[in-house]
């Protein structure tokens, strides 16, 4: 059995579905998505179908994402955000013009149920954003850190790499867990094109909501797939560029 990471994938189906086939994913793998399904490409409503649907025949786990949080609260309220419909959210309240309520309902229930994180038996963290607090995520006061956060990734990458970790002044936090798995800000950022390892921290978000591809990590070997760009399944959309 493989432990397989996957990115951001931001309503970009096409890509999802090339992606396990390029991994040649089994139903003996775990899967564990990073978050943020909705919000870019205009699949939302397929790519959330598609994911309760793996569920029954996959090993999957699901992580929260900051835009998952939005999406679900736009279907509860139906309140209008000018930030998430600039940042994606049109594209998702497009694709949920003609649902009926039975699908609408299924979904506010696979998004109610995301997972903020995920520790596994290895001391490896699973997370879409990050955690502030020094004692780890069974610590942190605001919940809503583990998909908002963005100062896990700039430490680690701020972080001297000839500073060791028994060192006083290497960073507490990068100490809590083996490996810590994250995606919500893309590693384009930085000029990357595939997931990112920084100290004890690897980025698999590599931009597929904008130009990048949609990526997976093996967690074990570190072996990466990428689908193609993902705007190349959807060239006459804009996603989020």
């Amino acid at each position: 059995m493989r432990t397989l990471v996957i990115g951001d994938i931001h309503s970009g189906l096409q890509a999802l579905e090339q992606l396990l086939q390029v991994a040649a994913v089994t139903k003996e793998d775990h899967l564990i998505f990073l978050g943020d399904y909705v919000d870019g490409w205009s699949e939302a409503v397929g790519t959330v179908n598609f994911l309760i649907e793996l569920k029954k025949t996959h090993n999957c786990t699901f992580i929260r994402g900051n835009h998952d949080e939005l999406c679900l609260n736009w279907l509860k309220t139906n309140e209008h955000n000018d930030t998430w419909v600039l940042h994606g959210g049109e594209s998702t309240k497009k694709s949920y013009a003609d649902v009926d309520n039975a699908t609408k309902r299924r979904h506010m229930d696979f998004l109610e149920n995301l997972e903020n994180y995920y520790l596994d038996a290895n001391d490896r963290l699973f997370l879409h954003a990050g955690f502030t607090n020094l004692k780890g995520v069974d610590h942190e006061y605001f919940k809503k850190t583990f998909y908002w956060d963005r100062t896990l990734w700039e430490l680690a990458l701020a972080v001297d790499r000839t500073l060791t970790k028994d060192d006083n002044k290497y960073p507490q936090r990068l100490l809590r867990y083996k490996e810590i798995y994250i995606g919500h800000t893309p590693v384009t950022r930085i000029g990357k094109t595939e997931p990112h390892n920084a100290a004890n921290v690897f980025n698999i978000d590599t931009g597929a909501a904008f130009k990048g591809p949609l990526s997976m990590l093996d967690v074990e070997t570190k072996e990466v797939w990428q689908s193609d760009p993902v705007a190349s399944f959807y060239p006459s959309e804009r996603g989020r560029n």
